[in-house]
């Protein structure tokens, strides 16, 4: 059985595209799927399933698409790839705990990560690697330059973002399905 973490982009933010946990849940369970729990409104969704993760996002993208007509970016995780992406931040523990980690689609394009590598600065520090942008916003994300729409448009890809903490809270639920 694969556990995965799927990460809905762009719902129940500013009152567009409300999606419940409780209804996130029962979409994920009426697709067959086992041990659902979501973690907060955000969409951040641990199951189990038989499924490769490729077979997991297209059925989700098509079921929210039939029952609320939205097309919602889905990017499926395993627990050793959480795992992984906490453990490569290469910040100091004390920055980790306050940055966002913005999770690619794929692999961005290795003239666009160049070009913008050189923005990054004391107040506002990034550091793409292949699957995830490590960013710490020394004054809050809310006021950041480097946002997730920022990323996506200058890289070309795809993308989510979450604090330490949810990403920490996502890999603690994933490793208790997997018991």
């Amino acid at each position: 059985m694969n556990t995965y973490v799927a990460f809905l982009r762009g719902i129940n933010v500013g009152g567009q595209k409300k999606f419940s946990m409780s209804d996130q849940e029962r979409l994920f369970s009426a697709l067959g799927y086992n041990n659902v729990r979501a973690y907060l409104q955000t969409g951040n969704v641990v199951f189990q399933t038989q499924k490769t993760s490729t077979e997991v996002t297209s059925a989700i993208q098509t079921a929210i698409s039939e029952k609320y007509g939205w097309e919602v970016p889905i990017l499926i995780k395993t627990t050793s790839e959480i795992a992984a992406i906490i453990k490569h931040c290469p910040f100091s523990q004390e920055k980790k705990e306050k940055s966002y980690f913005t999770l690619l689609h794929a692999i961005p394009n290795s003239v666009e990560r160049t070009a913008i590598a050189s923005e990054a600065s004391k107040e506002e520090e990034f550091i793409i690697a292949e699957t995830c942008i490590y960013f710490f916003p020394e004054n809050g994300y809310g006021r950041a330059k480097f946002n997730n729409n920022y990323f996506e448009k200058k890289l070309k890809v795809a993308a989510t973002t979450r604090n330490y903490r949810t990403m920490k809270k996502v890999l603690t639920l994933l490793e208790e399905v997997s018991n």
